[in-house]
């Protein structure tokens, strides 16, 4: 089974809006309009099996509407994540909904939400969280949305995982997006529950790819595209072209996947 860990549809009476604002600030064309029904269709031409969903609350009063879409999307193709606002009163209590609702994980998007990964306003977040065993998922590195100040750095990450050993966390962008040297250097091998997804990184040279993995490991890479920001079938072709061994590429592809989220 393949699955894409990193992908993005939003509730149709948003998702036009919400995929203009974004192509506008990025430049980049989407490869679907943020519909479920598209990305499913895409799903079947990149062979791609499942999908995690990765909805981002950017205000705490869209917690609760936020999480209701994505547990109506969760089955199927979708396997789906829910999120917090980190100045949300009711973080604790929504933390709670999410695990009633079966959704299963938590993602947080630093840059969006305006918190920086290390600072210690999010350590009892992060507790909580880890109370609930749900693994979380960071967007990390470089994004467009606030190009002069990174949220999620290498040095930050680090950090924040020397507090939370016992944390599941995933990093997106392969550890930092465009940070990558920053990664292998700081992030890459380092000894806890921390998995690098693949998310848009068409961009990382494939060596320099093949050597995070490397030394990380690939039992802790997650096959993911960011769709609809990049396309899964390219990101496939990356792995398989790195010379991983057959098991390494099966882990990557899904395996790991399954095993984190106890599928």
């Amino acid at each position: 089974m393949v699955i894409d860990f990193h992908v993005h549809a939003f509730n149709p009476k948003i998702a036009q809006r919400a995929v203009e604002k974004l192509e506008k600030i990025s430049g980049l064309t989407p490869f679907t309009h943020g519909l479920t029904e598209e990305t499913e269709a895409v799903f079947d031409s990149w062979g791609v099996d499942r999908g995690v969903l990765l909805p981002i609350a950017t205000k705490p009063s869209q917690q609760t509407v936020i999480n209701d879409w994505a547990a109506q999307q969760d089955g199927g193709r979708f396997i789906s994540f829910g999120s917090v606002h980190p100045e949300a009163e009711d973080l604790c209590e929504e933390l709670d909904r999410i695990k009633s609702l079966g959704l299963h994980g938590i993602k947080f998007h630093p840059d969006y939400q305006d918190f920086m990964v290390e600072e210690e306003r999010m350590d009892a977040i992060y507790d909580e969280i880890e109370k609930r065993d749900l693994p979380v998922v960071f967007h990390a590195g470089w994004d467009c949305v606030s190009p002069d100040l990174v949220h999620c750095t290498p040095d930050g990450s680090v950090e924040m995982l020397k507090k939370h050993p016992h944390l599941k966390v995933v990093l997106a962008h392969l550890g930092a997006n465009m940070m990558w040297q920053e990664v292998y250097d700081k992030l890459a091998g380092l000894d806890c529950e921390v998995y690098f997804d693949t998310a848009f990184s068409s961009n990382c040279p494939d060596d320099m790819m093949k050597k995070i993995i490397r030394k990380h490991g690939a039992d802790r890479i997650l096959f993911a595209s960011d769709c609809p920001w990049d396309n899964s079938l390219e990101i496939k072709k990356k792995i398989e072209r790195l010379g991983l061994t057959d098991s390494e590429t099966e882990k990557i592809l899904g395996l790991n996947a399954k095993r984190l989220l106890g599928l």
